[in-house]
């Protein structure tokens, strides 16, 4: 959430970014809330001060008149105590719909036709055979079954076999070693998690309908809502919620693997077949915490990106970087790069990775702030990114590697991960007994 000073110094500033953001919010009235409750709190302040005076007297004497004061003090006290929480409600609702700002940087637009290439890098694929999409090349090489998936699952899911399974967590491993070199603390981190997290991160109120709701009947939780995290940035941000890091410690550098949900409420419709846009995936986070200092989390950011950059051009996949304009770039956001990888089947780019700068948007949320060198108190700055999530990295893997006779290439950076696997061919899916179920 951003600062309420901030806002009333910047009120044309905060609509302008509603507008742009396509976000209907009242500020006028959020302002008039804000006033209220500032006054009203004043008020309360005020009669609870005269009530402690008129204690501390009646430690000496007591008469009616103090008495009577005392319960009259106490009355109004309550009403507006109960008006308060009343307009705090409001308040802390409506300030949890206010977006960040954007940088100078962010196109403004309306929609994610919008966006803007700022790079590309790679030749994409010249075959001299038609291609098969990476459903046709899951089936024939027995990677992939939906069909069962489907059964089991419903509606998107799949089921990855032999080698591709092999191929995910090779992806896996491979990208948290890159990071743990890079010098970035690894973790394992919950999946399910608290309301707080959710709301802490910015995924609620505004994006509650993309996350699964789990009942939780254990003892320990039944007073807290648990939700399956559609990504490790709302564990790993939980993780310092309510500290005070030192200045000298900055910045924090975390990375996380963990299995991923996401209702795609939002997309009904869109890319129904194959990998693409499913319930339930595997992702490898990363986070960074800095001061507050938008410049240099800028360099923070290019940090991130780059890893993406180093990662995909290892695995020799071409990609493009977009610059996201203000009407795809999300609430919280003040900067947003998705990077897309080139798929064949679709004859165009897929988003893979998505790197992100929202400032102190969430750590004011998360209560996440460290000391600087004058003893002060402020808010982090965090920033994440997408540093691969499969299985949808595996579509271009599959298809921008496949040869005429059907068999795929594996790129030679995951070959140590691969248990001596270094292509996948049609002979191995019909032959090698040890990947098998019946």
């Amino acid at each position: 959430m951003l600062d309420i000073k901030f806002i009333r110094e910047n009120i044309e500033l905060v609509k302008e970014t509603c507008k742009n953001k396509n976000i209907s919010l009242d500020i006028d009235r959020l302002l008039v809330v804000d006033e209220e409750k500032r006054k009203l709190q004043v008020e309360i302040d005020n009669i609870r001060a005269k009530r402690n005076e008129l204690n501390d007297g009646m430690k000496k004497s007591r008469t009616e008149k103090m008495i009577s004061e005392t319960k009259e003090l106490k009355d109004k006290l309550g009403v507006l105590e109960e008006e308060f929480e009343v307009l705090g409600k409001e308040y802390i609702e409506l300030m949890y719909l206010v977006p960040n700002i954007v940088s100078d940087k962010t196109p403004i637009g309306k929609s994610d036709e919008e966006n803007v290439v700022i790079k590309t890098w790679g030749k994409l694929p010249k075959f001299d055979f038609k291609p098969k999409d990476h459903i046709t090349l899951g089936k024939n090489l027995d990677l992939i079954d939906l069909e069962k998936g489907t059964k089991v699952h419903g509606f998107r899911g799949y089921y990855l076999k032999n080698e591709a399974a092999m191929l995910e967590m090779a992806l896996m491993m491979y990208a948290l070693n890159k990071l743990i070199k890079k010098g970035f603390t690894p973790l394992i981190t919950p999946t399910l998690v608290k309301e707080f997290s959710l709301y802490g991160t910015g995924f609620f109120p505004a994006l509650k309908d993309e996350i699964f709701k789990i009942q939780d009947k254990s003892p320990e939780n039944k007073d807290d809502n648990m939700y399956l995290a559609g990504t490790s940035e709302v564990a790993i941000l939980s993780y310092f919620s309510d500290e005070t890091l030192e200045k000298k410690d900055l910045p924090v550098k975390v990375c996380a693997f963990s299995p991923c949900f996401r209702s795609e409420v939002g997309s009904y419709g869109k890319d129904t077949k194959g990998l693409y846009r499913i319930h339930e995936f595997m992702k490898v986070e990363q986070i960074i915490l800095c001061e507050n200092d938008a410049k240099k989390s800028e360099i923070y950011f290019a940090e991130m990106l780059g890893i993406v950059e180093e990662i995909l051009q290892e695995l020799g996949l071409p990609y493009r970087v977009l610059n996201i304009c203000t009407g795809d770039i999300g609430a919280g956001k003040y900067y947003m790069n998705d990077v897309e990888v080139y798929m064949p089947s679709r004859e165009n780019y897929g988003e893979t990775h998505s790197c992100s700068n929202l400032t102190d948007w969430q750590t004011r949320r998360l209560n996440i702030r460290y000391k600087d060198n004058d003893g002060d108190r402020k808010p982090c700055f965090a920033l994440n990114n997408t540093v691969i999530a499969s299985p949808r990295i595996l579509i271009p893997l599959l298809e921008n590697f496949q040869l005429a006779d059907g068999s795929i290439k594996i790129p030679k950076v995951l070959w140590p991960y691969m248990n001596g696997t270094k292509i996948i061919s049609l002979k191995n899916a019909k032959t090698n007994k040890k990947f098998k179920l019946f």
